[in-house]
């Protein structure tokens, strides 16, 4: 049966449009996105932390376009002496403390690489040069406008020290972590390629299905992204107890997994592995794997943890949207958390708060990238922010934490970095911050405030059932900035636009203070850049109070509100003055807190 892919809305485009696998014309004016299936075959050397692989593409344009290049990611060149993840990691103000200098250090037997051996387009050799971690690809005919074309690889690769995100042997002991371990095929899409060289920040890739056969020591549990295929001939937990195993003799066992419309493929693999599996009411396997030898206290949180992770997938199903694959595996490996597709790699020696909140933190990114591929090169923020958003108020309900802003954290960070000038905007590139701290802060606390704020602006249930509107438009898509902003307009009703702008285009900040009270007379002034609509609540004398709104005017309407509204303020105007009906004793402005004003001391005034 052909597969169907919906498509939304990008940035710049008008209509949208069904994109099949097999389109043979697209109209430009149309939203187009890439499709690529993988069918990979790896044989690991457990030894010397070695493989050799094949690689086969079945590679689809649904662009505009006939593409002469394509290119492909090989980030394990990045764990090299003198790579660009390496100089960068030198030269940083704050380089992050678990790569540091280590990359420069690196022996010719504890450096990464991908190799690519040879190439094939349709069956005909390709010329190729590798250059840094990007494969570059001249192909000897251009791959047409709704044209798929077959390429064909073999590669060798070499794991790297455990240093960042993936590698052998990690802290805890952790034999492979295997993310970023093929050649991954760039993405093309109305922007052009995207091609950043790895500096060790975030990822894209170009949705697809999966094929992938591993072949590695029989003592070795795997797990990862995808469905595996041969539960019998595998055994490690895998298999349905009621049917007899299938062994197959040697040394090695095959791993044969398949994962259905992604846009990665991750595994991790250890002899010291448990695995546990957790069957959710609603069919969704629930897989653990982490190593025997921890101590007591870190295997009962393992086992804690499984429950909980059930919960999570419970949450974020019903407040974003619901989980569309067969089973989500929590692995310990890596460095600290780093979500991939079906999966996600964490440390496992943690306090339960700490797994928990770690793991609640990358499950979340299943749907924000992983569901919701927005491109996290160009705008981390979409990703680190807004899972820090859905995370946190799992978190907060799951927990029973009853934290009346769970986001309180992400405020004091934002506060922090403005008061000391190294903030940066949530336009720039990942990789181009000038400091680990601003990419930080931008990309999870500020990200995160743009959503938690927007409930301050239109209201609490407008941003929740955007967020569903969101999914329902753009899951299995590319979205990007302008397409939440859409899904947040439509939802609520209200213009949006300069929101987007202000918050994630420029570094301007809110700044709002009660002026003055005369008599009977409030005038608040706007001191800081960036313009906001206003709650303000008044006390009176005589102990009642009331509340009040004002419409930013370039909102064109209001958020649902009890509060008495009052005229529009237009944002070029410095302050804005309304009459009260008794004698006022104090002013309050966003007694919500959900306000990201940089100055909270002015925004109460006692009337002595």
């Amino acid at each position: 049966m052909r597969k169907i892919y919906f498509l939304g809305l990008s940035l710049i485009m008008l209509t949208s449009c069904t994109v099949t696998k097999n389109t043979t014309s697209v109209s430009k004016e149309t939203y187009w996105q890439q499709h690529v299936d993988y069918t990979m075959d790896v044989d690991v050397d457990v030894n010397k932390y070695q493989y050799k692989g094949k690689q086969t593409l079945e590679y689809t344009n649904n662009s505009p376009d006939d593409l002469d290049k394509v290119f492909y990611h090989l980030y394990f060149n990045a764990f090299q002496p003198g790579s660009q993840m390496d100089v960068r990691s030198l030269n940083i103000k704050d380089p992050d403390r678990r790569v540091g200098d280590r990359i420069s250090k690196l022996q010719p037997n504890e450096i990464g690489y991908i190799k690519v051996n040879s190439l094939k387009q349709n069956g005909v050799a390709v010329s190729h040069e590798t250059v840094g971690t990007i494969l570059e690809v001249q192909l000897n005919k251009p791959i047409k406008s709704g044209e798929t074309v077959t390429l064909e690889m073999n590669f060798d690769a070499q794991v790297p020290v455990q240093i960042r995100r993936s590698g052998r042997n990690n802290k805890e002991g952790v034999a492979l972590s295997m993310a970023q371990w093929y050649p991954k095929l760039a993405e093309y899409d109305f922007q052009g390629w995207h091609t950043p060289p790895y500096i060790a920040r975030e990822f894209q890739g170009v949705w697809g299905d999966f094929d992938v056969t591993i072949h590695i020591d029989k003592n070795y549990t795997v797990g990862g992204s995808g469905n595996l295929q041969n539960p019998q001939e595998i055994g490690h937990g895998y298999q349905d107890d009621s049917k007899e195993l299938n062994l197959p003799k040697g040394d090695k066992l095959t791993w044969h997994f398949k994962a259905p419309n992604v846009h990665d493929f991750m595994w991790a693999a250890d002899p010291a592995y448990i695995h546990d599996v957790l069957k959710m009411e609603n069919g969704i396997d629930l897989h653990f794997l982490y190593k025997k030898d921890l101590e007591e206290v870190y295997l009962k949180n393992w086992k804690d943890l499984q429950p909980k992770v059930a919960e999570l997938m419970t949450y974020y199903s019903a407040h974003v949207g619901q989980y569309p694959y067969k089973q989500y595996s929590v692995i310990q490996g890596g460095d600290g958390g780093m979500e991939y597709a079906m999966s996600t790699l964490i440390t496992g020696k943690r306090k339960f708060g700490s797994l928990f909140g770690v793991t609640a933190h990358e499950m979340a990114h299943t749907w924000f990238q992983f569901l919701l591929a927005s491109n996290e090169s160009l705008h981390p923020w979409m990703d680190e922010g807004f899972t820090t958003y859905i995370s946190n108020k799992a978190e907060n309900e799951i927990l029973k934490e009853n934290k009346e802003n769970p986001h309180a954290g992400s405020y004091k960070g934002y506060r922090t970095i403005v008061a000391k000038g190294y903030e940066e905007s949530l336009s720039t590139h990942a990789d181009r911050y000038n400091t680990n701290w601003a990419y930080s802060t931008a990309s999870y606390s500020k990200g995160n405030i743009f959503l938690s704020q927007l409930e301050y602006v239109i209201g609490k249930e407008n941003v929740a059932n955007g967020l569903k509107k969101y999914f329902t438009d753009f899951s299995f898509k590319h979205p990007t900035p302008n397409d939440i902003k859409r899904s947040m307009e439509k939802t609520a009703g209200l213009d949006l636009g300069w929101y987007l702008n202000e918050w994630t285009q420029t570094t301007h900040t809110i700044d709002y203070g009660v002026k003055s009270v005369d008599n009977k007379t409030i005038t608040l002034e706007r001191i800081g850049q960036m313009p906001m609509p206003m709650d303000v609540d008044v006390t009176y004398v005589d102990g009642t109070s009331e509340s009040f709104n004002i419409p930013l005017e370039m909102m064109r309407g209001t958020k649902p509100t009890t509060a008495t509204i009052l005229k529009d303020w237009g944002w070029a105007m410095p302050t804005y003055s309304f009459t009260v009906s008794k004698a006022v004793k104090s002013v309050t402005i966003d007694k919500s807190g959900l306000m990201a004003d940089i100055n909270l001391e002015n925004n109460v005034l006692e009337v002595k």
